[in-house]
């Protein structure tokens, strides 16, 4: 029997465009629930994202993984495709340290402008920034 290892196709699409296309093994996405992994051949599957980390596992035998530092979103599964709709993606390698800082500190003060009523920016999309600004940091390993 040959060992045959599957692959669906996946594309991985900020606003500014697609971060991600191609076939891959699996992918594990950071679910509003906890962590959603899939693999080819998953039961169809709509799912909303939190800030987190997005694993691309491209080969699992040779460990062949691209992690994102991704930001909100929703992910949908059918057949053998995968479609992860995200704020934004910043493969881990590539995280901007100050780009990141400088989100975190924005989202911040706009955060404090909510809670003091001087502000009608939405506390939730805010906190999501603020998650996913923290993520970059933590995924590029440069934040305890």
């Amino acid at each position: 029997m040959v060992d045959e290892t599957h692959k669906f196709d996946l594309s991985l699409v900020t606003p500014d465009g697609p971060a991600f296309e191609g076939e891959v093994e699996m992918i594990v996405v950071p679910g509003a629930a906890g962590e959603i992994g899939v693999l080819a051949r998953h039961a169809p599957l709509i799912a909303t994202l939190q800030a987190g980390s997005t694993r691309v596992y491209l080969n699992r035998d040779t460990n062949d993984v691209r992690e994102y530092a991704t930001g909100a979103g929703f992910f949908k599964v059918e057949e053998d495709r995968a479609i992860a709709l995200v704020d934004d993606a910043v493969l881990a390698a590539e995280v901007d340290d100050a780009r990141a800082q400088q989100q975190l500190e924005e989202a911040q003060a706009e955060l404090a402008k909510v809670e003091a009523g001087e502000s009608t920016a939405d506390r939730w999309q805010l906190e999501q920034r603020i998650l996913h600004a923290e993520n970059q940091l933590r995924v590029a390993g440069r934040a305890g």
